[in-house]
């Protein structure tokens, strides 16, 4: 009977393995034309993978194993998994519906039915880890979607989750009348005690990264001001590093992205006020800068790249190359299309970076960053199987990052 019951068990769950999934023992082994392993091109290359983690990587005689499935990818050039640091799932694009309306007219259910689509656009666009920087009004669903890829229930990326961002009382939104105490796009938090408690439950909620911002628009003057003082960045940092969790800061302002610095937060979120001496500052401190060039509802290239803000985003973001930041891939995707996350890639390679330099931002230096630097971003034996074949070579051309060939995730073929 247990034999019997055994046999039945070992069939149910052979049926449940999603279409096109590929069994946890099974080898694979892929053959494009060339890999890029995140640091150099080798041609004739072809990688093992096994399970759910790459096997084997080299010349094509050096990865054969008997009765493996082979995948033939004439023509292609197998990258790593692209990361996307500064996304928000929960968002979608403001050409669409504005912020203000999202937050505060959308349900929490109608919002995560749509982000189930932006993981599995996000997905399919080669893109296998995000970096969710606030649910904006969603409360914790980030987490939670996190829980439904990791689980096979959705397909997406791998998911960093911040849940809700932390702003200083008086410095957010949506506002109304004033008479109107109205939920917020973020939580509230100041001095000691409140921030204290706010990084620790959000931690406590499932938080990966705690993000913050250190300026907003708020207060009578036009433009953004710095909102948290230095001490109480200070704090949140040291509170956050006590769970092995890092801090990523909201700062265009340079006086916001100054105090970031010296609080010893790990990246720096916009940065469109920097100037050499605030990137000579988040080089010292060893701060990366997510510049998010093409964050907004309009398109990219820009309606007009002469406008005193497409000028003031260019010389900011020269200012961070020359000063040697370290800079990781960030397109704030939500404020436009899930799937189009590749624009920002376009943008920083336009405004003076070297393509594989662009290209290492999206995969080893922002996995160093990460601090998942053993288990994505490099084409190595060991890692995850996050891999991605694109027609033709993006190490020389960056539109063949829209040329999506194939694409898997742990091993697992979502693309094909």
């Amino acid at each position: 009977m247990r034999t019997t019951l055994a046999v039945l068990a070992t069939a149910l769950l052979a049926a449940a393995q999603p279409a096109g999934q590929t069994p946890a023992a099974a080898i694979t082994i892929l053959k494009p034309a060339r890999v890029w392993d995140g640091d150099a091109l080798h041609e004739g290359w072809a990688v093992r993978v096994k399970g759910e983690r790459i096997d084997a990587v080299g010349p094509e005689s050096s990865v054969a194993a008997a009765g493996a499935r082979v995948v033939d990818l004439p023509g292609t050039t197998l990258t790593p998994g692209l990361v996307e640091a500064h996304s928000h799932i929960l968002l979608h694009a403001y050409s669409e519906t504005s912020w203000t309306d999202q937050v505060s007219r959308e349900g929490l259910a109608l919002r995560v039915a749509r982000a189930t689509n932006h993981l599995r656009a996000t997905l399919m666009a080669g893109f296998t880890t995000v970096r969710d920087l606030g649910t904006e009004g969603a409360q914790y669903a980030d987490v939670e979607l996190k829980q439904a890829v990791g689980q096979g229930i959705i397909p997406g990326p791998r998911v960093l989750a911040s849940t809700k961002a932390i702003v200083a009382t008086g410095s957010y939104q949506p506002k109304f009348v004033v008479e109107w105490n109205v939920p917020q796009g973020a939580e509230e938090a100041d001095g000691v005690d409140s921030l204290t408690r706010v990084v620790r439950d959000q931690i406590g909620k499932g938080a990966d990264w705690i993000k913050m911002y250190a300026d907003y628009r708020w207060g009578p003057m036009p433009g953004s001001r710095p909102t948290f003082s230095l001490e109480e960045l200070k704090l949140a940092v040291e509170t956050a590093k006590s769970a092995g969790v890092p801090v990523a800061v909201h700062a265009n302002t340079a006086e916001g992205m100054r105090r970031a610095a010296l609080a010893g937060v790990e990246t720096i979120e916009h940065g469109g006020e920097g100037t050499p001496e605030i990137f000579k500052l988040m080089v010292e401190h060893h701060v990366a800068l997510c510049p998010t060039i093409t964050a907004g509802a309009g398109p990219w290239p820009p309606a007009n790249p002469d406008s005193p803000a497409a000028q003031r985003k260019r010389a900011s973001f020269k200012a961070a190359l020359d000063a040697g930041v370290t800079i990781i891939n960030g397109s704030d995707v939500g404020t436009f299309p899930h799937g189009d996350n590749a624009r920002e890639l376009d943008a920083m390679v336009a405004y003076g970076m070297p393509i594989v330099a662009a290209l290492k931002s999206a995969t080893s230096v922002a996995a160093k960053v990460l601090h998942m630097e053993n288990q994505i971003g490099a084409v190595k034996s060991g890692l995850y199987a996050d891999l991605v074949a694109f027609d033709g070579d993006p190490t020389k051309d960056l539109s063949a990052l829209r040329r999506v060939k194939l694409v898997m995730k742990n091993g697992t073929v979502y693309k094909q």
